[in-house]
């Protein structure tokens, strides 16, 4: 390529020559690809987003990527990168570290002579990055590629490098990455010494044992207690949502969010009807699509459907055995083009009006709150018994107990999906555990320990509920798991986590995450005492007098009554309320959690990486979210 055909590359000959450039908006109305009355409208649009117009004319469906780009490449006067024909230089790419050209979204495409072409999508900010790559490439000049056509070039550059980072971006003492076979053998020994207590004084153990069940269940009876009261209070129970339109940033911001996916054949086009009722700005969106790159089964799915041009596909490479939600989240964060993170699952219907609360709510809140909770809820609670229950459950969890702990000002355990974060300070987090089954509640802790708070937000996404019976206790077993292993991560180096937390939020920690996984260890236990009830003799009466233990069986009956209190209160909304003669019944869902605890146990010991993935799109409900 001559020197005459260099100048033709450089934007700033066409200005140094007094030749002004054309207005892209100008030059697609002249192409006949928009008319001039959608030019002014978006223009309106570009005054109150502050977004790139060729990406407000792609988002209302008014022009494609490939017409604003050949309007870009005459605009500024430059020829346009084929990466498919000549792959980016290796040499040059490594001068610079991959975290430069992921923020800066370019790559160099090749060399010639001492100039250096570099492929950007956005040729407005170009002078920033010639000023930046100055003590590098002191000679350079810009080409034109599409922004997803470079960050691909960026993850076949830098795709090992990327993924071994997001298995470690979480600090060691904060990951549970380092839970080693050896630290897991102590917790073998450690039962098989319990055991062998057991067989040589079997009363004595059943009666301490006992007691700490009792004492764990109280304790986290009485955290229910707590926010059932505090519910009941409350006025509103939840703050109501926000007018987005009362409380809107100067400039709004773009919003990306990630929703995995994995071995996910019947959901795709369910996910981007739904996706595709948002009421928030397209071209302020950036949905991600986030899969494995050997996930076969999403990728025909994927093909096979046609995406918005504010939904991309985001492949996560393959590397070690390893293959788990957060470390997708984590690779995938790298490559989030908004200011605010949020998380979404393949089979969520978000309200069309979530990302505006969300975005309204960031406005108005504390700096301090960096994380937004949203409430979930199932589509599909008709579809048989098991849904029902899992329904009431869900209702009781977010829409009672959980802003119960938030009242409280205790730690909140992230639910995996509805999620929004502050992308600064989610990065300084570290984002996810890779290792964690249930990275988001490791998140929580760890937001709660960084001196961050989370707040619920009144906007529901409705789920699919697990409705089969085996598929349930996988899942649940899952996050017992999670429960263990963040319970144990945390509880590494106790005092500091007591002088991070402030011992009411330590006592709220203890109570919530030993409480949940014994509420299902030890129920057995707890069952056993139902024997006195039947005029039976129970080991522990030779340890406890007989007041004690009916005292005990007292207790037992009023936690149920608290139970179905909750639940009740949890679905007399309107559209909830036939669920009300079924609470009663969730006496017998419950001990599917005793399965899936043991479960959970021994995978802790054996796998307590293996992430058992939960399969959405069986159930016989029509997947229509109620208004």
């Amino acid at each position: 390529m001559s020197d005459q055909n260099l100048k033709l590359l450089d934007p700033q000959s066409a200005l140094t020559a007094g030749q002004p450039l054309m207005p892209l908006g100008r030059h697609l109305v002249n192409d006949g690809v928009i008319t001039g009355a959608q030019l002014v409208q978006a223009l309106h649009a570009q005054k109150r987003l502050g977004a790139p117009l060729g990406e407000i004319l792609i988002a209302e469906g008014w022009a494609d990527a490939q017409d604003v780009q050949d309007a870009l490449a005459r605009q500024y006067g430059i020829t346009k990168a084929d990466f498919t024909a000549l792959a980016p230089y290796q040499d040059l790419v490594a001068r610079m570290p991959v975290e430069f050209w992921l923020k800066h979204r370019v790559i160099p495409w090749m060399r010639i002579g001492h100039t250096v072409l570099i492929a950007t999508a956005r040729p407005d900010q170009f002078e920033t990055i010639r000023t930046a790559l100055a003590d590098i490439f002191p000679d350079t000049l810009m080409v034109l590629a599409q922004e997803t056509a470079i960050t691909d070039a960026i993850t076949a550059e830098f795709s090992q490098p990327l993924v071994r980072a997001a298995a470690a971006r979480v600090t060691q003492d904060m990951s549970c990455r380092t839970w080693n076979a050896p630290t897991r053998s102590y917790w073998s020994i450690a039962c098989l010494i319990y055991l062998a207590f057991t067989i040589a004084l079997p009363s004595l153990s059943l009666t301490v044992i006992s007691i700490f069940a009792i004492i764990s269940v109280f304790a986290f009876a009485s955290l229910k207690l707590l926010s059932f009261v505090g519910h009941l209070s409350a006025h509103p129970p939840l703050s109501a949502p926000i007018d987005p339109l009362e409380i809107t940033p100067i400039r709004l911001p773009k919003v990306s969010i990630m929703v995995p996916l994995f071995h996910e054949k019947e959901i795709a086009a369910a996910l981007i009807r739904r996706l595709s009722r948002l009421t928030y700005p397209k071209a302020l969106i950036d949905v991600m699509l986030v899969l494995e790159e050997q996930d076969d089964i999403t990728r025909q799915t994927l093909d096979q459907t046609i995406l918005p041009p504010w939904i991309r596909v985001i492949e996560v490479p393959a590397h070690g055995n390893l293959k788990t939600k957060p470390r997708a989240l984590n690779f995938a964060l790298d490559f989030c083009r908004g200011d605010i993170i949020g998380i979404w699952d393949a089979e969520d219907a978000p309200s069309p009006d979530q990302i505006d609360q969300v975005v309204a709510r960031f406005a108005q809140a504390d700096d301090d709150v960096v994380c937004l909770q949203g409430i979930l809820d199932y589509y599909n609670p008709n579809a048989n018994w098991l849904a029902r229950c899992f329904t009431i459950e869900y209702a009781s969890w977010w829409r009672i107990i959980l802003p119960g702990i938030a009242r409280l000002g205790l730690v909140i355990p992230l639910g995996g999906t509805t999620l929004f974060f502050k992308r600064k300070e989610l990065e300084e987090l570290g984002g996810w555990d890779a290792h964690n089954v249930t990275e988001d509640a490791d998140l929580g802790v760890r937001l709660a320990r960084a001196g961050y708070r989370t707040e619920l937000i009144n906007t529901v996404t409705f789920e699919e509920a697990n409705c089969r019976t085996w598929p349930w206790i996988k899942q649940r077993s899952r996050w017992i798991k999670g429960f263990l292993v963040t319970y144990l991560v945390h509880m590494r180096r106790p005092l500091l986590l007591l002088e991070q937390l402030g011992a009411w939020r330590f006592w709220g920690f203890q109570v919530f995450f030993l409480g949940t996984v014994c509420q299902f260890l030890l129920a057995p236990v707890l069952w056993s005492f139902w024997l006195l009830s039947l005029g039976m003799t129970h080991p522990v009466q030779t340890h406890l007098p007989n007041p004690a233990l009916y005292a005990i069986a007292g207790i037992f009956v009023l936690l149920e009554i608290l139970n179905i209190c909750i639940g009740l209160v949890a679905v007399a909304r309107p559209d909830r309320r036939f669920l009300m003669p079924w609470v009663p019944t969730m006496i017998a869902y419950f001990p599917l959690g005793v399965l899936a605890a043991f479960k959970a146990l021994y995978e802790l010991s054996l796998h307590p990486f293996y992430w058992d993935k939960t399969e959405h799109g069986h159930s016989v409900e029509d997947n229509t979210p109620p208004p």
